[in-house]
């Protein structure tokens, strides 16, 4: 992880997300992007550096490792991007995810108000 100074200062990276970042992408890859995973359950945000061919399980999986440690299974969660789940074995790119979008991870079914 990274400090919040290696974030670009795109305005949907910096939204209520915590300082650290979580680094998925090479050192070395020709194209970097930061996206914003937001776990609803959490109220919480993480920065997470990535490459447009990752996946977005392999996205998913690492905010929700910081944000939602307790949570095992993560196939109870889906993730949608500007409202619309998207397939999570698709990469980043044919998604529509780009550089400093913000994927939404919900749980699939509503939880009963206790």
């Amino acid at each position: 992880m990274t400090g919040p100074a290696s974030v670009g200062a795109r305005f949907p990276n910096v939204l209520r997300s915590r300082a650290e970042t979580i680094a998925l992408a090479p050192s070395d890859a020709p194209v970097v992007w930061t996206v914003r995973v937001q776990a609803a359950e959490a109220y919480d945000a993480v920065r997470v550096t990535c490459t447009p061919d990752q996946t977005v399980d392999a996205v998913k999986r690492a905010g929700m490792a910081v944000l939602l440690p307790d949570m095992q299974d993560t196939t109870a969660y889906q993730v949608k991007v500007r409202g619309a789940e998207v397939h999570e074995s698709a990469t980043l790119a044919a998604a529509g995810v780009q550089d400093a979008t913000t994927l939404f991870v919900t749980a699939r079914r509503r939880r009963p108000l206790k």
